[in-house]
Formats: C-alpha cells, sequence, structure tokens
C-alpha cells in the first residue's frame, strides 16, 4: 500500500499524465489515497506557515478536506455539467480522486523550514499543483484542448478566490473595531 502511494505521489510531481488514465488508480483505495494526499498537503502548508505566522496544523488540514470537495465539485461542474467535451460519463469520485491527486506537489511545502524559503516555496508549489490540476483535468475530462482544461481550473480558482473573499469581507464586520482614538 505504501508503495502505491509514493508511486502516486512521484508520478503526480513528476506530471505524469498516463497517471490519471490508468483506472487501477481510481480503485477503492484511491479515494484513501486523495484524502491522505489532500491532508498532508494542508499540514505541509501549515508546517511552512508557521515559519512566519502561527497556524492549527489540524484546521489546516481539516480546511485542505473542505478544499479539496470544493476544487474537485467546480471543476466537476464547470467541465462535466456546464462545458463538457464529449458526451462521456465522467463520475465525481473520479474527479475528486485526480483533484486530490494533484496536489501532491503540495507535500514539498514541507522543505519550508526557513522564512527566507516560505514564500518561494509556496509559490512554486502553487504554481505546480496549477499545473498538475491542469493535466489531470484534461485526462480525466478527456478533453481534446489544453486550453479548456486550463479555462476549466482558472474559472474554478476565480470562482473559489471570488468566495472566499466574500467570506472573509463578510466576516471584517464582525471583529471588534476600536472607534476612539
Amino acid at each position: 500500500m505504501l508503495a502505491e502511494f509514493l508511486n502516486i505521489v512521484f508520478r503526480s510531481l513528476k506530471l505524469d499524465k498516463s497517471l490519471y488514465k490508468e483506472n487501477k488508480y481510481f480503485g477503492e483505495a484511491g479515494i484513501y489515497f486523495a484524502g491522505l494526499i489532500m491532508i498532508l498537503d494542508g499540514i505541509a502548508g501549515a508546517f511552512a506557515a508557521n515559519t512566519i505566522v502561527k497556524t492549527s496544523i489540524g484546521l489546516s488540514g481539516l480546511t485542505a478536506i473542505l478544499a479539496w470537495l470544493i476544487w474537485a465539485l467546480f471543476i466537476f461542474v464547470i467541465g462535466v455539467k456546464i462545458f463538457p467535451d464529449k458526451e462521456a460519463k465522467i463520475p465525481f469520485r473520479k474527479v475528486l480522486i485526480s483533484v486530490g491527486y494533484a496536489h501532491a506537489p503540495g507535500l514539498i511545502r514541507f522543505f519550508a523550514v526557513t522564512p527566507e524559503l516560505v514564500i518561494l516555496i509556496i509559490f512554486l508549489t502553487q504554481f505546480w499543483i496549477f499545473a498538475s490540476l491542469i493535466i489531470a483535468t484534461k485526462q480525466v475530462l478527456n478533453l481534446k484542448s489544453n486550453f479548456k482544461s486550463f479555462g476549466i481550473v482558472f474559472l474554478s480558482f476565480l470562482i473559489i478566490a471570488f468566495l472566499s473573499v466574500t467570506f472573509v469581507m463578510s466576516r471584517m464586520d464582525a471583529l471588534p473595531v476600536s472607534t476612539t482614538i
């Protein structure tokens, strides 16, 4: 099991598009491997951030699971329901697993041990994850165009970013702010 998990992680890190075409990686264990990658990705992000600002590792793991579900949902809805390339039946579970696998580059954040490296490693891993998501989306949704795959991932990202900013801004009014000088 560990060897299969590490194989998935390393193939994702190499941006191996054939990973997303092999049905053996989307079986019963696939959902657990993808979930484990997402939890470790969240923990690695908290680990990296802790060199600058204190972050809850447990909360980061849970947030990563929520982010995994949201990413997969938007990619599924946009790529399968709104802008399908073929009349193929792609199950949500396959999209969910592929999004989890695509986040394996986030595990590199465990190596951000000094504040000088944190920003660089976070930026590089986010770019790497984005590239991995584009490859995964193209392969799993059987898309012909890299541009369409990019569009689906980018549109999903924009929606998630908009919702995140909206949520944070709505909470800003709830913060206690002193008006006296």
